[in-house]
């Protein structure tokens, strides 16, 4: 992965991460997990991993997206 500093710091500091599908918030979908992987693999067999679904790193200072799945 290519991250920023703020992202690389919301990363190795995360308190757990976020899964989110859907643009507007009437159809959005939330998870959360307190691994990457288990994020990851809730997202590819959910939805293929067709790369709609944004992972956010959540730590105590805020949250960063990571990745697209």
């Amino acid at each position: 992965m290519n991250l920023n500093p703020r992202e690389q710091h919301h990363l190795e500091n995360a308190q757990y991460f976020t899964a989110v599908r859907g643009a507007k918030p009437t159809n959005r979908i939330r998870r959360e997990f307190l691994q990457l992987h288990q994020a990851e693999a809730w997202a590819r067999n959910q939805f293929k991993g067709d790369g709609r679904t944004m992972l956010y790193a959540v730590s105590d200072q805020g949250s960063a997206h990571i990745k697209n799945i």
